[in-house]
């Protein structure tokens, strides 16, 4: 049986070596993504975004023959257009992903309005020190010392009931919503959820992790391209790169929405 599989291997192999040595640059099914940078189906095999093998030619031969071409010959075939494209589709499903997790993450409606009675509380707790502490300065100099002393006893009550209030409210922040008990927050790099009470070797795991670091360096990517590349619809004349052959026509302009952190 397993000579079996490793006889159907080699000749899957060969099959596929001998496609890949027919074809040529301008081919429709050579990956212009792996030409011109990496695959995104090669960065997160056996992850938990695994997108399964690309369905086009990685040929190392056709990359060696791009990389050697000069900047204006690579111009012409386009291929950094589609590669950003490739780069910003996925960029793009992945920040969706980060605020549907956000959004996950916040209050429920409950506890929003607890939350706003307490605030509502400890604002008229406020007002009502601040009352008392201007009338017992007031009493005091009247003389109205028996006065003061009972104004300054209901000031103190105030005090003592607000720093009960503040700390209902904070009690209500840590344990509100469902990141409460694990203090979860959202990686705004690959959208995984993070805990702040994971240790470094956990944290390190994460952030040293296979899918992790193909986001990271699928947005550097992107960060790297020109600005004019992203902005600029791709023409179709004799001057500028031919349309690619995946579908989809020209490249869509505009940045990614992503406000975050540093990576």
């Amino acid at each position: 049986m397993a000579a079996e599989q490793r006889k159907l291997l080699e000749q899957l192999m060969g099959a596929s070596s001998t496609q890949a040595a027919q074809v040529s640059l301008s081919d429709p099914k050579v990956c212009r993504s792996f030409v011109a940078g990496t695959c995104p189906h090669d960065l997160f095999t056996n992850t938990k975004q695994d997108i399964g093998p690309c369905p086009l030619i990685h040929s190392e031969a056709l990359k060696t023959e791009y990389d050697g071409l000069t900047d204006r010959e690579k111009h012409k075939y386009g291929f950094e257009y589609d590669y950003m494209r490739d780069v910003q589709k996925y960029v793009d499903e992945c920040n969706r992903r980060i605020e549907s997790a956000q959004r996950r993450l916040e209050k429920t409606p409950d506890e929003i309005r607890q939350t706003n009675v307490l605030l509502r509380n400890i604002a008229d707790l406020s007002t009502t020190i601040e009352d008392s502490l201007l009338e017992v300065e007031i009493l005091g100099s009247m003389s109205e010392v028996a006065r003061a002393q009972d104004e300054l006893f209901r000031a103190r009550l105030a005090m003592q009931t607000k720093a009960e209030r503040e700390k209902e409210l904070k009690a209500l922040s840590d344990t509100s919503g469902p990141s409460g008990h694990q203090k979860l927050q959202v990686c705004d790099v690959c959208g995984a959820y993070l805990s702040r009470l994971d240790n470094d070797r956990r944290l390190a795991d994460h952030f040293y992790g296979k899918m992790h670091l193909g986001y990271a360096q699928m947005r550097r990517t992107y960060d790297s391209f020109p600005k004019d590349m992203k902005y600029r619809p791709r023409q179709n004349d004799d001057d500028g790169p031919p349309r690619g052959s995946r579908s989809g026509g020209g490249y869509r302009g505009g940045r990614p929405n992503r406000n975050r952190g540093g990576w």
